[in-house]
């Protein structure tokens, strides 16, 4: 067993990962390391070896899941909103599911559209920001059979809404993964900002941005219900690389709204690490992490990751994606590093534990190319835990994707595989077939009652529900 230290100088010990085959090859045993993920969250159950079993090929080329498990198709692309606004937007992304009366269901779906989108979000008076913003978010409602009541814009005019997250109170924080300001793309106001959605009731949010969290290139967020803290990644294409923050409000948890008021935003420094990426040994931890106030939240000048942080600089990360709170600490995925993209090190993928009761931060899992464990597939992005199998990852790579769970013992099985070919990949008229190219999973979420699995192909945009014996 191999040591490390922690920035505070204390000794700290190497959780072994060992790989070993399972259900198609793709079991995954780990230490105790992967019951960080798990600890004093409800999503505790271990579903033993093999998961749910192999993927049955569904027939209509859609979606391949375990026996037993079913899906419904609740939007497409190119469809018409059931509120007449106009056609479902492109590119379904990030995504929540909320409680509403009478065992309805509230879903929010953010459309990570760019400049070039095929289908916008249809521009709708007091919900739309910027007029020349062709992304934003659409909302369903569901009945307590599962079946869409009805579905319409719920933020337009913004662009580029990746991911997000929601916060204790019930409304959506979608984030815009761009840093376009105005005159820009034809944008004719700045982006690159959080906003509130309610779902229920999309008006009372309206298209507001939430500025004091900062202008950058987000990802996703997450919030301290205990504190009302709210996490945010930064996905940045090129160095530097993004950064990890935290807003403190003026007034947390104070409902739908509360977050206008304000608040300082922060950014995280590991002490001596400058790169997330260089740290390769999985369950090595760092403590005394620190805060360092961003100098101008607005980059009205300068893009936050490089603007002056002071003595001791502040530290970087490589396509930081997805963030949940479980327990009593948030965590975050890097997607993947890349040396030859400028990065310190090279993986898959790593997943980090913060807990802001110690001020410790921990490397939880950390996928190939060259550790001790693989993901069978590559890139994890959007995660959540689920309510009987542990944790859910969706596969943003090449080839064929996945949503993996991985199970307490640190298993991880495949739950579904796309079958869709992203359209774009398609040959030109007389050309040669090639290899198609999968469109990506995202958004993955579940019901309040923990029963079905919401989950979205990002191209051709489709949001699935997929029901069966989780809980078995």
């Amino acid at each position: 067993m191999s040591e490390t230290r922690s920035a505070s100088g204390s000794p700290t010990t190497r959780r072994q990962l060992l790989a070993r085959s399972g259900a198609l090859g793709t079991g995954i045993a780990f230490s105790g390391a992967l019951s960080e993920l798990f600890t004093g969250t409800a999503s505790a159950r271990d579903l033993g070896h093999g998961g749910y079993g192999p993927l049955v090929p569904d027939p209509d080329g859609l979606l391949d899941l375990p026996k037993g498990f079913r899906y419904r198709v609740l939007s497409r692309e190119g469809d018409r909103l059931r509120s007449g606004e106009g056609p479902v937007p492109s590119h379904h992304d990030g995504m929540a599911a909320f409680a509403g009366g009478h065992g309805r269901v509230h879903l929010v779906r953010n459309h990570e559209n760019r400049a070039t989108a095929r289908i916008p979000v249809p521009a709708v008076e007091g919900l739309t920001y910027d007029p020349a913003g062709r992304g934003g978010c659409t909302a369903l409602t569901l009945d307590s059979r599962g079946e869409v009541l009805s579905e319409r814009v719920a933020l337009a005019g913004t662009a580029v809404n990746c991911a997000g997250g929601p916060t204790p109170w019930g409304t959506w924080l979608t984030c815009e993964e761009t840093e376009d300001k105005a005159g820009t793309n034809g944008c004719t106001r700045d982006h690159g900002f959080v906003f509130e959605v309610d779902g229920a009731d999309p008006r009372r949010t309206g298209a507001v941005p939430l500025t004091a969290m900062g202008r950058f290139q987000h990802e996703a967020v997450a919030v301290d219900p205990g504190r009302g803290v709210v996490y945010e990644t930064e996905d940045a294409f090129e160095r530097p690389f993004g950064l990890f923050y935290r807003f403190l409000p003026k007034k947390p948890l104070g409902g739908t709204g509360s977050l206008r008021a304000g608040g300082r935003l922060q950014a995280m420094r590991v002490p001596g690490v400058p790169d997330l990426s260089s740290i390769r040994e999985t369950g090595t931890r760092f403590d005394g992490i620190e805060w360092v106030d961003v100098p101008d939240p607005l980059a009205a000048g300068t893009p936050i990751r490089h603007q002056d942080f002071g003595r001791g600089g502040i530290t970087h990360a490589q396509k930081l994606e997805g963030c949940y709170w479980g327990g009593r600490s948030v965590y975050f995925v890097s997607s993947f590093a890349r040396s030859a993209e400028g990065s310190a090190g090279d993986h898959y993928g790593q997943i980090w534990r913060y807990d802001p009761d110690r001020r410790r931060l921990t490397l939880v899992i950390v996928f190939g190319p060259d550790t001790d464990v693989r993901l069978p597939g590559e890139s994890p992005d959007n995660i959540c835990l689920a309510p009987g199998g542990g944790l859910m990852v969706c596969e943003d790579g090449g080839g064929a994707q996945h949503v993996y769970g991985v199970t307490r013992r640190g298993e991880v099985y495949p739950l579904a595989r796309n079958r869709q070919a992203v359209p774009s990949a398609a040959p030109a008229a007389g050309g040669t077939a090639q290899e198609p190219e999968w469109g990506e999973f995202a958004g993955v979420t579940f019901s309040p009652d923990g029963r079905t699995m919401y989950v979205n192909c990002y191209d051709p945009g489709t949001t699935f529900a997929v029901t069966g014996p989780w809980r078995r």
